[in-house]
């Protein structure tokens, strides 16, 4: 099956109540457990020396656990190749979470994070979730779980302090860099069901916010019904919100995509040795002469970055916001014998226009960032609101689309 993940979710058990990551560049290949040539071998003399002497004369009796040694060497050499918060090891906890989140449903904090430069990252809250109640942010940084600091800790170790059933509490330390400002959370973890596509026409106004959170199994049929409805809307545009968007399945991505664009290329898959593959735009989208604008921001990563570089290339409709994410590679799954996996980078995915996304992230045609403390406001919150309530909102990313379609 294809699909794209990037970051890490946390949920119950082994995500970070958080919903182990996803989504974001992955289009996973399930593969089995594969061997390999004695020269290709890394040197496990070597390691077998280090655990020798970790078991014979490390004083911490009770850190020495042969599961957490063996996976944090895989986790070692994953990190090692430099592709932070994609390519990764997933425990067999891990993998199973994974599997959870495929089916919309997650139990934990609801937030996707990753490791990056020695800290846990926030990538983006699910809508709905614990973790976007509490007011948490794309780029907020996780100091501590509890009392524990967390920076010096391997990101399933994190993982597995966070996780929890629903209904039980956690207090996590968070730092904001924009701001310098560090402050205590508790969070309640709960049952998290995502609803993927929501819309709504904003009020006084005849145009449509069309907000797509995730690209989960489904997205692409649940987004060609929503805009056949908002087609029997007397509607002039159509803002789509792909704010604090993770990824999800590639497929979803490109379905998706397509609804917007009559021709030419969703993206590019470009492999190890240079080739470049183009994917090209599905026929017959909904969508596909409304006049749009689209918003993005730190949060907007993976599988959404496919679609914005696609409508951006495209001239379809600008993008409004901040700077994506930059998840830009194929991942492949490549299953371990224990029931683990190594997620690995295999191809890299660019833009139709050839544009890399990886570690660079799509940059918007308008630049608006949100003012500090601000959160997005999605069509789930506007259905009660006034239209002079809506013009007073301090989303100046969504106020900013409203302008550019008027």
């Amino acid at each position: 099956m294809q699909f794209e993940r990037l970051g890490r979710w946390f949920g119950s058990t082994t995500l970070l109540a958080l919903i182990l990551g996803l989504f974001g560049g992955m289009a996973l290949d399930r593969v089995g457990m594969i061997g390999f040539a004695s020269d290709q071998q890394l040197n496990f003399q070597l390691l077998s020396q280090a655990r020798y002497l970790i078991r014979r004369f490390y004083v911490d009796r009770a850190a020495e656990r042969p599961p957490a040694l063996t996976y944090g060497a895989i986790s070692g050499m994953v990190n090692a190749l430099g592709d932070t918060g994609h390519s990764r090891f997933l425990s067999p906890t891990m993998v199973k979470e994974m599997a959870e989140m495929q089916r919309n449903q997650y139990q934990g904090i609801g937030a996707e994070v990753q490791a990056k430069d020695g800290h846990i990252l926030i990538v983006a809250p699910l809508d709905g979730s614990p973790a976007q109640r509490a007011g948490l942010k794309p780029g907020d940084i996780i100091l501590r779980i509890n009392d524990t600091d967390v920076d010096s800790k391997p990101l399933d170790q994190v993982v597995k302090e966070i996780s929890g059933p629903a209904g039980t509490t956690i207090t996590l330390t968070i730092l904001t860099p924009t701001s310098g400002v560090t402050r205590q959370v508790t969070l309640t973890r709960a049952i998290v069901e995502t609803h993927n596509v929501l819309w709504h026409v904003l009020p006084g106004t005849t145009v449509v916010q069309l907000r797509i959170a995730c690209f989960n199994k489904g997205v692409a049929n649940d987004l060609r019904n929503a805009l056949i409805d908002i087609k029997k809307q007397p509607i002039t545009g159509l803002i789509l919100d792909l704010r604090n968007n993770p990824g999800g399945l590639l497929d979803q991505a490109v379905a998706c995509g397509s609804e917007f664009l009559k021709s030419g290329n969703v993206l590019l898959v470009k492999n190890a040795k240079g080739k470049e593959t183009p994917v090209p735009v599905k026929d017959g989208g909904e969508a596909t002469q409304i006049p749009m604008v689209v918003l993005v921001n730190r949060g907007t990563a993976s599988g959404a970055e496919i679609v914005a570089g696609a409508l951006q290339d495209a001239n379809r409709g600008p993008l409004i916001g901040e700077t994506t994410f930059g998840t830009g590679t194929v991942l492949s799954e490549f299953k371990l014998s224990d029931g683990s996996a190594l997620l690995l980078a295999v191809e890299e995915w660019l833009t139709p226009a050839g544009h890399v996304i990886w570690h660079k992230g799509i940059t918007p045609n308008i630049p608006v960032p949100l003012p500090a403390g601000v959160s997005p406001l999605f069509p789930e919150f506007e259905r009660t609101m006034s239209a002079e309530q809506l013009q007073h909102t301090r989303d100046a990313q969504l106020l900013k689309a409203l302008k550019v379609l008027h």
